[in-house]
C-alpha cells in the first residue's frame, strides 16, 4: 500500500541521513586525527634535529681549532632532512641541500615574514605536472659568542601528505560502503517494524469495508420504514412526523457515510474502477452549479458560474461529478449566509483542463492546509459535525484525483474565504486506460 510505502522510505532515508552525518563526522575526525598525528611527528622530528643542528654549529664557534666532523654532528641528524644556517649578515655559512627539484619553494619560504623561529609550517606548491609538492620546515634562532644565528630545517612531506590523502580517500570509499549496506538494512528493518502496523491497517480496512457494506441494507430498511410511516395516513400528530423527518435526516447522514467509506475502502484495496471517457468540462461545471443554486438558495448563499465553455478531456464522468461536487458542497457548508460562491472554468494550456470553486467561507489557516485532506480531518470539528461533515469529502477528491493523475491546490486565507483549484488531464497515456 502506498502509505506503508511512503513510510518505510521516509524511516530508510531518515536512517540514512542520520548515518551520513555520522559517518561525515566520523571521517573528518579520523582525518583530522591522522593530519595531526603526523603533523605532530614531523614537527617534533624538525625541532630535535633544529637543536641538534644549533648545538653542532655553536661547538664549532667555540671550538674552532678542533676538528669537526659534519658526517658526525650535521649529516646524521636525519638523511631525509635538509637545512641551512645563516647568521645575521644573510650569509650562508652551513647546509645540506634539499633535492633542486624543490629547492626554489624551499629558498622562497626562508624570510621572517613566512616562517618565524620556534614554528613549523607545511608549504605547498604544484610542480609542473601538477602534483602538490609539501615541505614542512621550522626556523630556530640562537646566539653564540655574540654572534646571532638562524636555522632552517625542513624536509619533504609530500609522500607522508600523499598517503594521509590516500588513506581519506579509503575511508570516504569504506563510508560509502557502509552507507548503502546500513541503508539496506534499515529498509529491511523498517519493513519489519512497519509490517505490524501494517497487518493491523488492513485488518481495520478490512472491518470498514465488510461494516460499510453490511450496513447499506439495514439503512435502506429504515429508510423505507420512515417512507412507509409518513404515507401513513393514520399518523396525523405533528411531532410523530417530526420524528420520523429526524430519523429520515439522520438515515440519509449515515448512507453517506456509509457510501463514503466503502469508497474510501474500495480505493485502499485498489478496488475502483475508472472508465474513461470524453467528457466536456463546461458541460459538467455548469450542471453542478444548476443542481446546487436551491441548496445555496436555502442558505442565502449566492452561487455563481463563470467562463464556462467546452472543454473536452478524459474521465470518469461520475467520479469527476462526485469530485465537482465534493468542492462546491465544501464550499456552500463552509461560507455563511450572505456569502458567495463561484465556480470559475480557468484559462489552461492544450494538455490540461482547470477549474476552480471559490468560497467566501472561514478560510484555513495556513497549518492545516496540508492536513485537509487527511480522512477524517475537521478543520472546526464542531462546525464540521453540527454542518454533517464526516472529514471523508476531500480525502475522496484527492483519491478521486489520484485516479485521474489529476493535482489540486488551495488558497486560503482565515476569515476570507478559500479557493481550490483543480488541473485536470485533457490527454491520457494509453497505460491509463483503467486503474
Amino acid at each position: 500500500m502506498e502509505l506503508f510505502r511512503s513510510s518505510r522510505l521516509h524511516l530508510t532515508l531518515f536512517y540514512t541521513v542520520i548515518m551520513s552525518i555520522f559517518l561525515v563526522v566520523l571521517i573528518f575526525v579520523v582525518h583530522k586525527t591522522m593530519d595531526w598525528s603526523m603533523f605532530s611527528e614531523q614537527a617534533h622530528e624538525l625541532s630535535d634535529a633544529a637543536d641538534s643542528i644549533a648545538e653542532a654549529q655553536a661547538y664549532q664557534v667555540n671550538h674552532p681549532n678542533v676538528a669537526f666532523d659534519e658526517n658526525r654532528y650535521y649529516k646524521n641528524t636525519n638523511d631525509r632532512l635538509f637545512f641551512y644556517i645563516f647568521n645575521a649578515d644573510g650569509q650562508l655559512l652551513e647546509f645540506v641541500r634539499a633535492s633542486f627539484r624543490i629547492e626554489p619553494l624551499i629558498l622562497d619560504s626562508m624570510t621572517p615574514e613566512k616562517l618565524s623561529s620556534g614554528e613549523v609550517e607545511v608549504f605547498s606548491h604544484p610542480n609542473e605536472q601538477g602534483r602538490i609538492t609539501n615541505i614542512m620546515m621550522t626556523a630556530k634562532k640562537f646566539r653564540v659568542a655574540g654572534t646571532e644565528f638562524v636555522i632552517y630545517v625542513g624536509k619533504d612531506v609530500t609522500a607522508l601528505y600523499s598517503g594521509l590523502q590516500k588513506a581519506t580517500y579509503a575511508l570516504i570509499f569504506l563510508g560509502v560502503v557502509a552507507l548503502v549496506i546500513a541503508s539496506v538494512i534499515g529498509y529491511i528493518l523498517a519493513g519489519r517494524a512497519i509490517a505490524p502496523l501494517k497487518e493491523a491497517y488492513d485488518k481495520q480496512r478490512q472491518f470498514a469495508a465488510d461494516a460499510s457494506h453490511e450496513l447499506r441494507t439495514p439503512l435502506a430498511v429504515v429508510m423505507a420504514s420512515a417512507d412507509l410511516l409518513l404515507s401513513d395516513p393514520s399518523i396525523q400528530e405533528p411531532f410523530l412526523k417530526e420524528v420520523i423527518d429526524d430519523v429520515k435526516s439522520e438515515v440519509k447522514k449515515m448512507s453517506k457515510l456509509v457510501s463514503d467509506l466503502l469508497l474510501v475502502a474500495r480505493s485502499d484495496n485498489n478496488a475502483l474502477k475508472v472508465k474513461f471517457q470524453k467528457l466536456d468540462l463546461g458541460k459538467l461545471l455548469n450542471q453542478n452549479v444548476r443542481m446546487m443554486t436551491p441548496l445555496a438558495e436555502k442558505k442565502d448563499i449566492s452561487l455563481f458560474g463563470e467562463g464556462f465553455r467546452k472543454v473536452i478531456f478524459s474521465g470518469d464522468e461520475q467520479k469527476i461529478k462526485q469530485l465537482i461536487l465534493i468542492l462546491v458542497d465544501n464550499a456552500i457548508k463552509y461560507t455563511p449566509p450572505g456569502g458567495k460562491v463561484i465556480v470559475r472554468q480557468e484559462d489552461a494550456d492544450e494538455r490540461h483542463a482547470v477549474f476552480s470553486v471559490q468560497d467566501s467561507g472561514i478560510g484555513i489557516d495556513p497549518e492545516d492546509q496540508e492536513k485537509i485532506f487527511d480522512r477524517f480531518y475537521r478543520v472546526d470539528k464542531v462546525r464540521s459535525r453540527e454542518m454533517g461533515g464526516n472529514g471523508l469529502g476531500l480525502a475522496i477528491a484527492m483519491e478521486i484525483l489520484k485516479l485521474h493523475k489529476g493535482k489540486i491546490f488551495v488558497d486560503s486565507e482565515p476569515g476570507v474565504g478559500t479557493k481550490f483549484t483543480v488541473e485536470l488531464k485533457i490527454k491520457r497515456e494509453e497505460s491509463e486506460e483503467v486503474v
